[in-house]
């Protein structure tokens, strides 16, 4: 029988996500809008927010010293985003209204031409785009750079970021939320109190909303603590990713599929890899894997050193320098795997961390700056005169099934179950699905949770090319070209059972594109020991979705992305 990392449940409990307030009232932080996380989803809802207040002065002394706040748990804002990123402008041109020329945004250019390659291992075979994943109008970005404008957008509407402040606690009392409690500085490795200790904080708000991203720790937490899970269960995907300074312009954006990763539906190796270019003289290259794969061995990081050895890889690299490198997981649960309701009393979710991800059309960043923008727009109305606090809330769910979000996921609700086949036949599938327009198959096909997936052991380490530091490279200089810096005798972040079977041990440790993770001494019963290197963690998040649990690390910690 083979072991299910679901077998080995981590230490932790949503419960202790959860708590009440404890600052004296008079030492609480109030706010009037509180948003917690500095990426698109959040940021776009703060310059909402913004421009409301504008719009509407006489309302602005009702909110406080702090109109708006929002908490960033990296160094700064855009520290900590990353993704394979062609933008579709549609949400930033609606969140902007014409105060913005798309020549103003930091782009590096529209997308010129685009090929989707199926790749063996010597040979790649040009076969006709998807519709799905046309980019026609689409423009290429760094979406840590957009953070960055994104934020100075948002300060200059009056926003306060808060940078190195993490989320640690949603505070609920009498089943409404009213704030976060931030996380503690200045512990040791123990939890002991250091000489430069700062203690969190209780921040309450008219109105708190959750824009972690992927794998956001509250959004989770408040998931479980309201109901709010889907029919389905969120499942996730692992990009690697490396920005090359490169001796020859890249002019096309570049897709593949097939080698390296295996066909057979024992396998379940779903995903490709990405080129864009980056202006003249640098491109990004990455490989995106579903993490319900089954084989122990599977490292995506690795995949990602493989597939560069490609003959039509190296073309694009050859002469080339590695700048930075970073990694980050992917909902692709999709519409079935939505939340029952995106709001809770006090409490509104967007973005990556409710799933606002199109997996076919490999986007996700205009669906989480319109749900960012619908979200503020929902809040706002808490402060019209008769409107209950609820009500104003409901109207978020009543306009995200209004939008384009939710018919664009309604069309492709079926497609990534569908890989769960095989590569052929779920191809086969994903095109008939995309001929109707999701009509077919009638009805959700079901969803299994990534932890559920029975584990098996091949050889598949063994094609991995060694490290030889200019075209490939092992996981810790990786992580020294993300910029990670975090401390080494801070309080260990991340919850996993610390002895399992080897299967699972060996599972993690390849997992980790960050070397987080070792297969220790063996304890005669089949288990090993799991060691663990917190230090080296860039919160991608990938042990949440096989057994185990990323919590918040203090803030500041991670990498320091500024091309991802």
């Amino acid at each position: 029988m083979s072991v299910k990392p679901a077998d080995y449940p981590p230490p932790w409990s949503p419960a202790e996500a959860i708590r009440p307030p404890t600052d004296p009232v008079d030492e609480r932080i109030e706010v009037g809008f509180l948003v917690v996380g500095a990426g698109p989803a959040g940021l776009a809802a703060a310059i909402r927010l913004g421009q409301l207040i504008e719009e509407h002065p006489d309302v602005t002394e009702r909110l406080g010293d702090v109109p708006v706040a929002v908490l960033e748990k990296g160094k700064a804002p855009g520290a900590q985003l990353l993704s394979g990123a062609v933008v579709n402008p549609r949400g930033l041109q609606r969140l902007f209204r014409g105060r913005k020329r798309i020549e103003e945004l930091p782009f590096y250019g529209e997308v010129e031409a685009e090929s989707v390659l199926f790749m063996t291992r010597y040979s790649a075979f040009r076969i006709p785009t998807p519709p799905t994943m046309v980019n026609d109008r689409n423009y290429v970005a760094s979406l840590s750079q957009l953070g960055r404008y994104l934020a100075e957008e948002a300060e200059s509407l009056g926003a306060t970021i808060l940078p190195e402040t993490v989320g640690q606690q949603l505070l609920v009392d009498g089943g409404r939320v009213l704030g976060v409690r931030t996380g503690d500085r200045g512990r040791g490795r123990n939890g002991e109190e250091l000489d430069n200790f700062e203690a969190g904080s209780d921040i309450v708000a008219r109105v708190t909303i959750l824009a972690e991203g992927t794998q956001g720790h509250l959004t989770g937490a408040a998931l479980d603590r309201f109901g709010l899970h889907g029919e389905g269960p969120q499942v996730w995907a692992l990009g690697v990713k490396e920005v090359w300074k490169v001796a020859e312009p890249l002019h096309r954006v570049i897709h593949t599929m097939g080698w390296p990763l295996r066909p057979g539906k024992k396998y379940r190796e779903f995903g490709g890899s990405f080129v864009y270019p980056m202006g003249d003289d640098m491109v990004t290259i990455g490989m995106v894997v579903g993490l319900d794969y089954r084989d122990a061995e599977v490292s995506v990081h690795d995949l990602l050193q493989e597939l560069k050895t490609h003959p039509r890889m190296r073309r694009i690299l050859d002469g080339g320098e590695r700048v930075q490198w970073g990694a980050k997981t992917i909902p692709e649960g999709g519409f079935v795997a939505l939340p029952s309701r995106f709001h809770a009393p006090g409490l509104l979710l967007v973005g990556d961390g409710v799933g606002l991800v199109n997996v076919p059309a490999l986007k996700g960043i205009h669906y989480a700056i319109e749900s960012g923008r619908l979200a503020a727009e929902a809040a706002w109305r808490t402060l019209e005169r008769g409107v209950a606090s609820r009500t104003a809330l409901a109207t978020y769910d009543a306009s995200l099934r209004e939008s384009f979000i939710w018919s664009d996921l309604q069309e492709v609700r079926n497609m990534r179950q569908a890989f769960g086949h095989g590569f052929y036949l779920g191809g086969a599938l994903a095109s008939a699905m995309t001929a109707t327009k999701g009509k077919f198959p009638l009805g959700d096909a079901p969803t299994e949770r990534d932890a559920e997936q029975g584990l098996i052991r091949t050889r598949r380490a063994r094609s991995y090319p060694p490290p030889d530091g200019k075209l490939t490279f092992d996981k810790l200089s990786s992580v020294f070209a993300s910029g990670n810096r975090t401390r080494d005798d801070q309080p260990n972040h991340i919850r996993v059972r610390t002895r399992v079977p080897r299967e699972l041990a060996e599972m993690w440790a390849r997992l980790c594109p960050a070397q987080v993770y070792e297969v220790g001494e063996p304890a005669g019963d089949g288990t090993v020991e799991v060691k663990l290197a917190p230090s080296n963690c860039v919160q991608c998040g990938a042990i949440t979705a096989k057994g185990g649990r990323l919590t918040p690390p203090e803030g500041g910690s991670g990498p320091e992305y500024t091309l991802t």
